[in-house]
């Protein structure tokens, strides 16, 4: 039970009103003589038509009118609310209709009220009827006086009083003032919870999201009283006793009781804990359709198991999702325990209905304003006519999701009216910001300060192509590029892009060896999807490389300079990719294996290759915690003529994207100038693991979070062998933020193996990105 307040506020009222109607009832009504009515005329009207009147009114010209009939009418027209007195006259053969209009509500003030804005009691106000405009009833009033009240008490705040003041003004209208004095909310003195004998209270305590009062915590919200808070903890208490096996525990009943001052709530809670069961056997019961051995393998225990409803709740909504992988949408799953008290064991019977099986008679796109529904329907794998699958209809939104043009994808799957074996599925989209015209500067660890200039479109018009004109200045490069793709070059899904750029780098300011590129390339690849998580790319470029040395360049780099100032290649880019992640953006589960190669073409001026094997992997722990871990590989070498890896394609290993912690492109070999620097090295090994969690107030973004990780990594040279205990490690916490302005990353890492000459960075911050 509930409290209830002001139980007998109304009492006068009520007495009031029946004394009225009493004398109503007692009094003669006055006769009107029986006459037919020539002609009818109305007195009295403000603000209400004579039409209106006419309208309600039962009698008509012509109509005889007696006693019968004239209280009838009086009867309609004060039904209408619109009048407070009726009353009918005859002059001469005119029937003479006078009334008394209820004054019009002029303005509805409300003032105290902090937990409720103005305009949501208002909206929730007109819903009753009782609004600005509208012709004011005194007994609608009550109404909502009553609703408030329920609002608040439904808060805890069992002293709130509403008065209300009722002003008349010129032209039959009132004022309305609502004053609210909404008091404190009531807070938990005491839980008492009887019957346990199993658990302590405390234990069971500890399970409740209300608490009770306590000195030091008088000012938090965990004591504070509230019925759907204490609904919700019974519903806690329920699963916890049912989970661990006690069948028969049942909550006999709840006392809640409120002190005199309204301020303190007492809780006594009745409970029946019962014996504990333990799982005798299962089997299945009904139309299972599917074979038998495959139903019966989702079941999520095994006889000897304690009994618990999580688990066989589980288990019947993994039946009921395969089934709906099969057609049957509609499909129940029920388990009907068979309880042995004397043994403490209960067996279970999973009694299949799985219904009609039923096929997609539509599929409707709504909120894509600028996206096409072409680019839509291509992503699904639940397509109109087919039997329905809900396992296409989850693959169908993750594909929606990776696209990157929507900040929500919701599908729902509702049956068509009239018909048991349809379904329509509406898919509706939340659409986000896809191109940008950037003019700006960043930051990168690697790069040092960035000028940009950047036209991008992810999502050309429309179509879901992308366009990407980029030019990029740092203290470490200079680079022009232009990149266009084309997702659906073919219908079947095979991708074709074309990129061309323009790059030079001087090494000098990032602390690498000494020395200058100039690049000059293009290329075309091809993506190939082979299965739905695999595919393939392939993809031809060229480039041509002019090698510059400076003053300071050590011996290995001006050797390989003056034997090679310039170089044209043609180059393979290949790789294989297994990738099941949910999101590009922001993925929550699901793995990404790459195998990637690089090579020149033989006879090219420079003859190379890389290899590459890169992973990374999303495990949801909780609802918010996300854990991630990844690793990478790398080798090259020189063939033909080129005796090893060229130094300018070496692996680079510290830094942002790496390891943190570390300067970037710091870790691995140095070169042998007077002042060494890193080169970079043809053997590449990184590791990292990772915690993720949503940003403090942002357990819904979609596109910040934060971390808490351990990378590892090093490079080693062409002479050199992979050494293990040279890996170099770091843990720290960063922020990941898919920013406007591109992907920006804030980290703070401490190493925890670092050695002599090893350059520490501890903060390091990222905005924006390089295009290749």
């Amino acid at each position: 039970m509930d409290p209830i307040g002001d139980g007998g506020e109304l009492t006068m009222k009520k007495i009031a009103f029946c004394i009225l109607l009493f004398t109503q009832m007692v009094m003669p009504a006055v006769a009107i003589e029986t006459f037919v009515v020539k002609d009818i005329r109305v007195e009295g009207l403000q603000r209400v038509s004579p039409g209106t009147v006419f309208n309600y009114l039962p009698i008509k010209v012509g109509d005889r009118l007696d006693d019968v009939s004239s209280k009838e009418a009086i009867r309609v027209l004060f039904k209408t609310g619109f009048f407070k007195n009726v009353s009918l006259r005859r002059d001469m053969e005119v029937l003479v209709v006078v009334v008394e209009e209820r004054p019009s509500i002029s303005v509805i003030e409300v003032v105290g009220n902090k937990e409720f804005k103005d305009d949501i009691l208002k909206d929730a106000m007109k819903r009753l009827g009782f609004t600005e405009g509208r012709v004011y009833d005194p007994s609608m009033l009550e109404k909502v006086e009553q609703e408030l009240k329920s609002q608040y008490f439904s808060l805890g705040k069992y002293g709130a009083v509403i008065k209300t003041t009722v002003t008349p003004l010129e032209r039959n209208r009132v004022g309305i003032v609502i004053e609210v004095a909404e008091g404190d909310k009531a807070r938990i003195k005491q839980i008492n919870i009887v019957g346990n004998k199993n658990f302590s209270d405390a234990k069971l305590l500890k399970k409740f999201s209300l608490k009770t009062k306590r000195r030091l915590k008088f000012f938090g919200k965990k004591n504070q009283y509230s019925k759907q808070k204490l609904s919700a903890d019974l519903e806690t208490l329920r699963s916890f006793y049912q989970d661990l096996g006690y069948l028969d525990f049942n909550i006999n009943s709840t006392q809640v009781s409120i002190t005199p001052d309204k301020q303190h709530i007492y809780l006594t809670i009745n409970i029946h804990e019962g014996n504990r069961y333990v799982v005798s056997e299962f089997k299945l019961g009904g139309k299972p359709l599917l074979p038998q051995k495959e139903l019966l393998a989702l079941v999520t225990f095994r006889p000897g198991d304690v009994f618990s409803r999580k688990e066989v709740s589980k288990t019947s909504k993994l039946m009921g999702d395969r089934l709906a992988d099969e057609g049957y949408a509609f499909a129940n799953v029920n388990a009907i325990p068979e309880l042995d008290k004397e043994k403490q064991t209960v067996a279970f019977t999973f009694f299949v209905d799985p219904g009609q099986r039923v096929y997609v008679r539509r599929v409707n796109v709504s909120g894509n304003r600028t996206t096409r529904d072409e680019v839509v329907r291509r992503e699904m794998r639940q397509l109109e006519g087919s039997w329905f699958s809900a396992e296409a209809v989850r693959r169908s939104r993750v594909r929606l999701q990776r696209l990157g043009f929507f900040d929500d994808v919701n599908i729902e799957t509702p049956a068509v009216s009239g018909t048991n074996d349809q379904v329509d599925i509406n898919i509706n989209v939340k659409e986000r910001a896809t191109g940008s015209l950037l003019f700006g500067l960043g930051y990168s660890d690697t790069n040092g300060i960035l000028l940009q200039v950047a036209v991008s479109q992810r999502n050309l018009f429309g179509t879901g192509k992308e366009l990407q004109v980029n030019i990029d200045n740092s203290q470490f490069s200079d680079t022009v590029s232009i990149r266009y793709l084309d997702p659906y070059y073919t219908d079947d899904g095979i991708s074709r892009g074309f990129n061309l750029y323009s790059q030079r780098i001087d090494a000098r300011q990032v602390n690498i060896a000494e020395y200058i590129t100039q690049t000059l390339g293009g290329g075309v690849s091809y993506k190939i999807p082979i299965s739905e998580y695999n595919s393939v790319n392939l993809g031809v470029g060229f480039e041509r490389i002019d090698l510059e040395a400076t003053a300071s360049s050590p011996p290995e780099i001006s050797a390989f300079i003056a034997a090679n100032p310039s170089s044209d290649s043609f180059k393979i880019t290949a790789n294989i990719a297994h990738d099941t992640r949910d999101s590009f953006i922001y993925p929550t589960e699901g793995w990404l294996h790459r195998v990637s190669l690089e090579t020149s073409v033989p006879s090219s001026d420079l003859e190379y290759y890389k290899l590459s094997y890169t992973t990374t992997g999303y495990m949801p722990i909780t609802k918010s915690l996300v854990f991630k871990l990844g690793g990478e590989l790398g080798y090259g070498d020189g063939f033909g003529g080129t005796p090893e890896l060229p130094f300018f394609k070496n692996f680079f290993a510290g830094g942002a994207s790496t390891v943190r912690g570390y300067r970037a492109r710091s870790l691995g070999p140095f070169d042998s100038g007077t002042t060494p620097l890193a080169l970079g090295g043809s053997k590449l090994v990184l590791g990292n693991a990772e915690l993720l969690f949503p940003f403090p107030g942002g357990a819904d973004s979609r596109d910040k979070r934060l971390s808490v990780f351990v990378d590892a990594g090093q490079v080693f040279g062409a002479n050199q062998q992979v050494d293990l205990n040279e890996i170099r490690l770091a843990a720290g916490f960063a922020f990941n933020w898919f920013s406007p302005l591109g992907p920006m990353s804030v980290s703070w890492a401490i190493p925890l193996n670092s050695q002599p000459g090893d350059e520490i960075e501890n903060f390091q911050f990222t905005l924006g990105r390089r295009f290749f």
